[in-house]
């Protein structure tokens, strides 16, 4: 069936008054009914009762127009038809009343008569769905029927709108991104991801991932996308959990009053209060005591919370992003992390995977350091053509971690640029980094087999199964899982098997060593 919704026009449709001059002129209710491409088989008909007189009439025009049509009037009385709360008010009621979810209907709500804030609330009521369907409006031309309009506010039928939100969105990824071309099909879904919860929910982000992996950078460009956006009024508040410890903590997040405690010489208002409108970014949130644990959650859930030594609550309407590097499920289980807390703030959780499971997307993030380096020194650095091959060939090799991620990435392309002459990084200046970093690294290697084996291990075991152990640990440290590790370890002679299992392989190569992967994985 085709269902109309529409109000009567108290001027519009009063048109030609009740005499028989009136089919001479356009009147919206009327009209509506008279369209030869369009039937309705219900027409709703909304009016208040000082009106009743003119309902009548117009829905006995109707049905001389269109027999078949089933009108259906509807009271709403309204004392004032220009207050847009008690209008929105009683048309969301008449939308409440009646049932318009049957999706074998079609659906189509007349924005023509009414007032104006009649209209406006109608559209709304239509973009929310409690009045579903298309918009139809109708126009007079030099008939008694007019013409219409249908509009659908599904804006991804419209091509040229499509086009400008595609340009739109591709705009907001690469904000995201900083501008950096990241070719990393995981990593780039993620980021389409966050940006969609970004632009659509205030709820509570939880970014994790290993140090380095750029959460902190990220959640501040998802509060300026949202500040850029027009959600978010206030300041980007950021700190590190892991600084904060005792009655510091709690003052540092929730304030304090005067003489709350020792030291407490004026009020303080707390990061949570600065954040208010604004976006609180919670960094290395695993180290946050069990006590501001409770108050955090508090405050999430009431937005209220009471600043150390005060009987008062204070109010603050942020939002919330958090960052770890931890398992915080384990630490659930372990008693050091509220397991509510948990449930509240990992509604959105995204894991940042390390540069090392995204090596594709290193020289993209090269140009961006070097850029990053320009902005800051004012000095224009560039590599030769000889310097980055050999800078990329290091950067690719399998044995090299990037365990500190991004931050090793910018460190030494800042050691480079800063030891370069000319402003050209040359390959000698390479060499000396990558020297520099293995000589590193060995030790790192040497200091994790201690402590996975201990320090007489060279006296228990060959060389040649130490050299092959160190590789199986390098991998294992840079996956997620020991599926994935097995996967990396076993990929030529899986292919050759029918039936494989690479992780019970690994566990039982390692099990040679008296290891496990999550020992391997968390180098303890």
């Amino acid at each position: 069936m085709n269902i109309v919704i529409s109000i009567l026009g108290s001027t519009l449709d009063r048109k030609g008054g009740f005499a028989s001059g009136r089919w001479g002129v356009w009147r919206p209710s009327v009209a509506l009914a008279m369209q030869k491409e369009l039937h309705f088989d219900q027409y709703y008909l909304i009016y208040a009762p000082e009106f009743a007189s003119l309902k009548d009439q117009i829905i006995q025009d109707i049905l001389t127009v269109s027999p078949e049509t089933e009108v259906i009037p509807a009271e709403v009385p309204m004392s004032d038809p220009w207050d847009f709360e008690e209008v929105y008010s009683k048309l969301y009621d008449f939308s409440c009343r009646c049932d318009f979810s049957d999706e074998r209907n079609d659906y189509f709500v007349h924005i023509t008569t009414g007032t104006h804030v009649a209209q406006i609330c109608l559209f709304l009521l239509n973009e929310s769905h409690h009045l579903p369907g298309k918009l139809i409006q109708t126009y007079p031309n030099n008939t008694a029927g007019g013409g219409y309009n249908i509009i659908d506010l599904d804006l991804s039928r419209y091509d040229m709108l499509a086009q400008r939100f595609a340009v739109e969105r591709k705009n907001d990824l690469d904000f995201l991104k900083s501008g950096i071309a990241t070719k990393n099909k995981a990593f780039n879904e993620l980021i389409e991801t966050i940006e969609r919860v970004a632009i659509r929910s205030k709820d509570p982000i939880l970014l994790t991932g290993p140090t380095g992996a750029g959460k902190s950078q990220l959640a501040r460009k998802i509060y300026e996308l949202k500040k850029l956006n027009g959600q978010l009024k206030g300041e980007f508040v950021s700190v590190n959990c892991a600084t904060l410890r005792g009655d510091q903590a709690m003052s540092i997040l929730f304030g304090h009053k005067k003489g709350a405690y020792t030291g407490a010489v004026s009020d303080r208002p707390g990061l949570l209060k600065s954040a208010d409108e604004g976006l609180l970014f919670l960094d290395e949130i695993g180290e946050l005591g069990r006590d501001e644990q409770a108050m955090l959650l508090h405050a999430i859930e009431e937005k209220r919370f009471f600043p150390l030594g005060s009987d008062k609550e204070t109010e603050s309407h942020f939002e919330l992003i958090c960052g770890t590097n931890r398992n915080l499920e384990k630490d659930c289980e372990t008693g050091s992390f509220r397991s509510d807390l948990l449930a509240r703030i990992n509604l959105w959780d995204f894991f940042l995977p390390g540069l090392a499971e995204r090596r594709e997307d290193i020289e993209p993030n090269l140009d961006y350091e070097l850029e990053s380096f320009a902005r800051k020194s004012g000095k224009h650095i560039t590599f030769n053509r000889e310097a980055r091959a050999a800078f990329m060939k290091y950067a690719l090799d399998p044995w090299n971690l990037w365990k500190g991620n991004f931050r090793d990435l910018n460190a030494a392309v800042t050691r480079m640029a800063t030891l370069s002459s000319g402003g050209r990084i040359d390959i000698e200046c390479v060499n000396k980094e990558i020297q520099r970093s293995r000589n590193r690294v060995s030790g790192e290697k040497f200091d994790l087999l201690v402590s996975l084996l201990g320090t007489n291990y060279r006296e228990r075991y060959d060389l040649f199964d130490l050299v092959q152990l160190e590789k199986v640990v390098e991998i294992c440290r840079t996956s997620r899982s020991r599926a994935e590790a097995g996967k990396k370890l076993f990929a030529a002679s899986r292919e050759k098997k029918s039936r494989c299992n690479d992780s019970d392989r690994l566990g039982k190569y390692l099990a040679k060593f008296g290891l496990d992967f999550n020992t391997v994985k968390e180098g303890i």
